[in-house]
């Protein structure tokens, strides 16, 4: 006869974050209004010919202070939805 352990029940419901994205990547546009556009080059491998490929992206990032200008390289982090394209708040101008 084996005897079985009872089953403990959880009571509180345990959230787990995901982990916040971070980018660093160069300002190319800042025309607007507490918002600049942010373009993020990564490297990556061909997966034939296993050549490197530049690859990019741009990112409308949220600039609260206005902080940023063209040129400028500059650290962004994944946010809740600001906007219809925004997803992105600036953090930080590393360098002008």
């Amino acid at each position: 006869m084996s005897t079985k352990a009872p089953v403990q029940k959880e009571t509180e419901a345990t959230v787990v974050a995901k982990p916040k994205r971070y980018r660093e990547g160069v300002v190319i546009s800042d025309k607007m209004e507490k918002t600049v556009i942010v373009e993020v080059t990564r490297l990556t491998q061909h997966p034939q010919f296993k050549k490197v490929i530049r690859r990019k992206i741009k990112y409308a990032v949220h600039d609260e202070k206005n902080a940023a200008k063209t040129g400028d390289k500059v650290r962004i982090q994944q946010t809740r939805p600001l906007s219809k394209t925004k997803r992105w708040t600036l953090i930080e101008v590393l360098s002008k």
